[in-house]
């Protein structure tokens, strides 16, 4: 979600790097890049919007002023820097290839978010059959903008395009809702959906491997909330490089409220008075259930009138630790509602945001998918449907598929008319005892284990503090499956390939020796012994009997039947619990062996649950928390979607 802000700031600390060379002593450095200091002028505008709020846009137009140009724009609250008319940017737009063919590049501050007036919502909710000029949302506020430029840029063709990863994703999406009659193309990537289920929540489990990111969005900004144009949040800074431990031994989310409460003698007074609190860390401390204002919040149901004149590109990572159930359900939602709009998907082998960088071999974590994959989607998928929407005729034959995905077993791309393919059904198996994935149930057994929560499942055997976690997505989980508390069952060596493409549902049959429980499902691809390891696995492990992650999932327990209305589990009752995992796209090859684990703990990329039910688990005491002992029983099964 921080990807557009990360590359600013990156951008910036490497515009002068020194090389040293093995050989001799002589140094070079490295030329700074004034492409677009060369090719583009560079003008700064306050935009009027209908309620008289004002917002900061940057517009980077071509030198070249012989003919017109489309507009792509980018609307974000991690900054449209540098600021000032003799500043640029390194790299404009989406791609090198869109900077250097000719583009009007606009840039833009949300409302309420640095150099821009008004007042900063937090996913904004979105307003139906306005009313009123004082009646605004960023839906609005992107068709005003695009009203300004369309007739206030020169050479301007009249045809505009937008695009974002992450939370400028979310503003891609927002801007097909009620879109202005000039926007031809939207590219959201990565794309935020709604906060209960992507980057601060799963399935209403809450992230809390994202506290640290808390800051960055709940801040209020200084002096009565004026524009600023340098960073007004301060990240909290964790005294450990062992984030298990210390979120362990912090105990209950309460005890953390020290680190929002901005107006201490440690922290630098940045709020006005009697300001002391993170909004956002509020929040999420009175809002542990799917309620209104989440709901409100949520962009995914309004996706059912995208205007039919937008063609919409989403873009996504089978890796991305952030954003995944946005792209994924905001592609099936336009789909679903608007019929005959062009609308296409692209998923890679990506963490979050991968596939606007081009850095060669293509790796998440330790595992490698191949070589040049980002430089692929840019050059031969994202730059031709940009051109051809905004350039082109704009017809509906693209000449890109309806689905261009990435095989991550196979590492190859595959193109789909559709999505899942229309040879993919679904094929259940069955968690047995004695660790075996079965395609029949072999009967009823309840498999016990221990829950300890002075012991929980941690999410990677790796020791560090991290601001958002992304490399536990490809994880070697060979040290969860040596673990007690994680079931295991797997099928036998494969004796040829099997493709899953496709949504994942599990189907437990569970109970607990408590009123509350998580149950975390991760699919698992176990490779041969002979498999070979690449030159960037960490020293420690080798491919050899690799335990891939491909997919995994979390539910907390009491949001098993409704996210809204959260329940207690009865002690030792047997009880239903599914869980949705996302698509994946994934060949287990042959030779190799699917495997599922089953767990209770996932720490701390989740909190910790009590295990005893309480209404808010952010108010937990420390006397709530107890070891309980869970059972799945061996009716359970997991419902795959298999290419035929």
């Amino acid at each position: 979600m921080k990807t557009s802000f990360r590359i600013l700031l990156l951008g910036l600390c490497l515009s002068f790097v020194v090389v040293s060379c093995k050989k001799t002593t002589k140094t070079e450095v490295a030329v700074a890049d004034t492409y677009v200091a060369d090719h583009y002028t560079k003008q700064e505008v306050d935009i009027e919007m209908r309620d008289g709020v004002k917002l900061h846009t940057t517009i980077y137009s071509p030198k070249d002023t012989s003919k017109e140009y489309p507009i792509i724009m980018q609307r974000t609250p991690y900054s449209s820097q540098p600021y000032g008319e003799g500043n640029f940017r390194t790299q404009i737009g989406p791609n090198v290839n869109l900077m250097k063919e000719g583009n009007i590049i606009v840039y833009q501050d949300v409302r309420g978010r640095w150099m821009s007036e008004g007042h900063y919502e937090n996913m904004r909710a979105y307003i139906p059959n306005k009313t009123s000029d004082d009646q605004v949302d960023e839906s609005s506020d992107t068709y005003d903008t695009i009203e300004w430029l369309v007739n206030n840029v020169e050479n301007n063709n009249g045809k505009v395009g937008i695009w974002g990863i992450s939370y400028p994703g979310f503003y891609a999406t927002y801007a097909t809702v009620d879109a202005h009659p000039a926007l031809k193309a939207a590219s959201p990537q990565a794309c935020i959906g709604d906060f209960f289920f992507d980057d601060f929540h799963h399935n209403g489990a809450y992230l809390l491997s994202y506290f640290r990111a808390t800051a960055l969005f709940g801040t209020p900004r200084p002096n009565g909330d004026q524009p600023v144009d340098t960073a007004w949040y301060v990240l909290p800074d964790l005294p450990t490089e062992d984030q298990y431990q210390f979120f362990l031994d912090a105990g209950p989310l309460k005890n953390l409220d020290y680190f929002y409460e901005y107006e201490t003698g440690d922290t630098p007074k940045m709020r006005p008075e009697g300001v002391t609190d993170d909004f956002f860390w509020n929040e999420l401390k009175e809002h542990p259930n799917y309620d209104e204002m989440w709901q409100s919040r949520g962009l995914i149901q309004h996706l059912k009138d995208v205007k039919s004149s937008v063609a919409t590109m989403i873009v996504g990572g089978w890796f991305d630790a952030e954003d995944l159930y946005g792209p994924l359900e905001t592609y099936k939602n336009i789909e679903k509602y608007n019929e005959g709009n062009y609308n296409t998907m692209v998923f890679g082998p990506w963490d979050h945001g991968r596939w606007a960088r081009r850095n060669g071999r293509s790796l998440v974590g330790n595992y490698y998918f191949g070589d040049s994959i980002s430089e692929f989607f840019q050059d031969n998928i994202e730059t031709k449907f940009f051109n051809h929407f905004l350039k082109g005729d704009g017809d509906m034959d693209s000449g890109l598929p309806e689905a261009y995905v990435f095989d991550t077993g196979k590492k190859e791309w595959k193109q789909y008319d559709a999505w899942p393919p229309a040879n993919m059904v679904k094929q259940t198996m069955y968690l047995s005892e004695n660790q075996k994935l079965t395609s029949e149930q072999k009967g009823t057994l309840g498999i016990q284990f221990i829950s300890d929560i002075k012991k929980p499942v941690p999410y990677s055997e790796d020791v560090k503090t991290v601001f958002t976690p992304r490399k536990y997505m490809t994880d070697d989980q060979r040290f969860a499956a040596r673990r007690s508390d994680v079931l295991v069952f797997e099928t036998d060596v494969l004796d040829e390939d099997f493709t899953l493409a496709g949504d994942i549902m599990a189907k437990l049959k569970v109970a607990t020796t408590g009123t509350a429980a998580d149950w975390i499902v991760k699919i698992v691809d176990v490779h041969p012994a002979e498999a070979e390891t690449n030159e960037e696995m960490q020293d420690h492990l080798r491919m050899s009997n690799y335990h891939l992650m491909v997919r995994s999932e979390v539910m907390r327990g009491r949001f098993r039947n409704s996210f809204s209305n959260p329940e207690p589990f009865t002690p030792n009752q047997k009880t239903d619990v599914n869980i949705k995992l996302q698509d994946v796209f994934h060949t287990f090859k042959k030779g190799h062996r699917l495997q599922v684990q089953v767990q209770s703990t996932w720490f701390p990329l989740i909190d910790l649950n009590p295990q005893t039910y309480v209404e808010n688990i952010f108010k937990a005491d420390a006397s709530d928390f107890k070891t309980q002992t869970h059972t799945v029983f061996t009716d359970s099964n997991i419902e795959f979607s298999v290419l035929k």
